[in-house]
């Protein structure tokens, strides 16, 4: 394993393989929740049928769905754009300043668009930073 610097065709052919299974895995997961949520007009009807309890209830399950579908999909365009860059070449590669992106957050954080530093920066400076009180 490289510490830093450009990926060897080993560490790429890992990276590019755990990429697809996770892919997989998350159409797969995305396919079930829509098909539960699809079958389940339990929640629906409970909701219409039972009391305020039950239609909080169905609305938060219909509610928890929704969003594991909407992060899954997430997930699954940054891992679309991750295979775009290893076609291209431009994987490992900062989208912000052209830096390599190392192995190890590369093996942690397989669809990595951005350097420690940069996405750092992103964060600290962007939506993710501190929010501004009242």
């Amino acid at each position: 394993m490289s510490p830093v610097g450009p990926l060897t065709a080993e560490e790429l052919a890992e990276l590019t393989e755990r990429i697809a299974a996770r892919k997989v895995r998350l159409l797969e997961e995305i396919r079930r929740v829509l098909a539960r949520s699809g079958n389940e007009r339990y929640a629906t009807l409970v909701g219409e049928a039972g009391d305020a309890g039950d239609a909080s209830v169905a609305a938060l399950l219909r509610d928890v769905a929704e969003a594991e579908v909407r992060r899954d999909v997430l997930e699954v365009r940054d891992i679309v754009a991750a295979q775009g860059r290893i076609a291209s070449g431009r994987y490992g590669v900062c989208i912000d300043c052209g830096a390599t992106i190392g192995y190890p957050r590369l093996a942690a954080y397989p669809t990595a668009k951005r350097c420690l530093s940069c996405q750092q920066a992103r964060e600290k400076g962007g939506r993710y930073g501190p929010q501004p009180s009242l």
